[in-house]
């Protein structure tokens, strides 16, 4: 983020309908930023081995599929990690599109 500097800003000045500029009061607190409300933070997965990472944290960190992770890996993923109980928080994303095919 940068502060707006220009004369005729529109956020600058505070026009309605604008997005607001942060203030110092706008941040989350600390222990809580990141959190999902089910009390996990999210761990960005592209393969099997980046699950392997979340083995020894899987109560702190559950795993999220990239979207470009196609539905053949994602099979491959889900089935590792239900070995490793791990949370996938978009478990059937991809999945639902194809059992309707």
């Amino acid at each position: 983020w940068r502060k707006p500097k220009g004369i005729d800003n529109r956020i600058r000045r505070r026009y309605k309908g604008q997005i607001k500029m942060p203030t110092i009061g706008e941040s989350n607190d600390k222990k809580t930023r990141g959190l999902r409300p089910d009390g996990f933070r999210t761990f960005i997965v592209r393969n099997k081995r980046d699950l392997e990472v979340l083995f020894m944290n899987n109560r702190k960190y559950a795993a999220e599929i990239a979207s470009n992770v196609s539905s053949k890996k994602l099979i491959q993923i889900k089935e590792r990690a239900l070995q490793l109980d791990v949370k996938v928080t978009n478990a059937n994303a991809k999945l639902r599109a194809t059992e309707n095919e």
